[in-house]
Formats: C-alpha cells, structure tokens, sequence
C-alpha cells in the first residue's frame, strides 16, 4: 500500500468527522449523571466510544493543524496545543469512567458521586484527589484551545470557514452551562460535534483536489502526445 501525505491528510478529515458524529450521537438519551448509571452496560459503551471520540478528534485536529500551519500562525498552534490537551484529559477521563468507575461504586459510592459531581460542574462534597485539577484543566484547555482553534481556522480562510466560526462558538458556549439549568448539557454539545464534521469533510474535499489532478494530468499529456 502506498502511504501518501495526501491519503494522510484526508485520512485525518475522516477521523474529525467521525469523532463528530459519535460526540453527537453519546449526546442523545444520555443517562443521568448519577452513581447507579455507571453500574450499567450502556454507562461502559457511552463512555469507552467518548473515549474513541477523543482519540479520533486528535488525529483529526491535527490533521486539520498541518493542512494550513503556515496561514495559522501562532495563534493556531497555541489553539491546536490547548485543544489537543483538552482531547487528551477528555480521553484519560473517559478511560477511568468506563473502567473505574463501575468497579467503584459498590466499595466507595460516595467517592464515586463526588467524581460525577465535579465531572458536570459542580462542588463536590468530598476530595477526589487529583482528578479535581484534571477536570478544571481539561475545562481550561478545551474551551480555550477550541476558541483559539477555531479563530485560527477561520483566519486562515484555507478550509469550511463557516464550520471555524460554529468550533469556536460551540466550544465557548459550554462556558454558560455555569448558569443554564442541567437540561442543556448535552444540546450545547452538539454545535462542537457539527464543527468537527463540517471541518473534517471540508479537509477531506480538500485533499481530492491534489489526487483528481495527479490523475487526471497523465491523461491530459498521453492526448497532447497523440495530437
């Protein structure tokens, strides 16, 4: 199989898509945020595929960092390095919701609702240990990294510019669930997740271009050559 930047890049897209549409897809008849959701099957799914949704959206964002890195500038690769940290947190804290977690709640179920009140915002009444900087630092890095990524994006009038403006304002956005009632957590998502898909799709049209032309040249010649 021949490996090519192209097939890369547009490999890439795809994997922004697709995180997208699973960050969408968790998002819908989510379960309660409480300690008898993570004893259930569907707790483990949701959370070991926003795991995969994490990992997907790193590659993607990558992808779509490189495609335009000159015409991003600085102000792109600090959005790019904060975003990419926030996937980062967002997959190690997915990793222990679906593992640890449910092994937890039956010996320390207190500890475990802690967990899930600091995961939704909130105060918890005990000490989660590191895991409180962990999410004050993934809330930090993903709304920063997406609003900055997203900006960056848009300046660089390379890709969808209609989908950087919806990143940044999506991402920001999750800065009001401090005051919006617990019904809008999961609608407010879904901005984030058509951003990723719009700029995953854009990136990979982007990158057919290059291949469309590479084909299409031999044939040109071979006519010219005949004429």
């Amino acid at each position: 199989m021949n490996i090519t930047t192209t097939g890369l890049t547009r490999a890439a897209g795809l994997c922004a898509a697709a995180a997208g549409s699973i960050f969408i897809a968790v998002q819908i008849n989510h379960p309660p945020m409480v300690v008898s959701s993570t004893t259930t099957t569907e707790w483990v799914i949701r959370n070991a595929a926003k795991g995969v949704m994490a990992a997907l959206a790193l590659v993607g964002i990558t992808g779509l960092y490189l495609r335009q890195v000159r015409q991003a500038g600085l102000l792109g690769l600090i959005g790019y390095l904060l975003f990419g940290l926030g996937y980062l947190f967002i997959f190690g804290v997915e990793v222990i919701s679906s593992s640890v977690l449910p092994a937890l709640t039956d010996i320390a179920p207190g500890y475990v609702n802690d967990v899930l009140v600091a995961a939704a915002g909130g105060s918890p009444a005990g000490d989660i240990g590191g895991l409180q900087t962990v999410f004050d630092l993934n809330g930090f890095a993903f709304v920063a990294g997406g609003v900055l990524f997203g900006i960056a994006l848009f300046r660089a009038r390379v890709l969808a510019r209609w989908a950087a403006v919806l990143l940044a304002l999506g991402t920001g956005a999750t800065l009001a669930l401090a005051v919006l009632p617990e019904s809008f957590n999961r609608p407010i998502a879904i901005p984030t997740g058509i951003a990723l898909i719009g700029l995953g799709i854009s990136l990979w049209r982007d990158q057919r271009k290059p291949a469309e032309q590479a084909t299409s040249t031999p044939v040109a010649s071979e006519q010219s050559a005949l004429r």
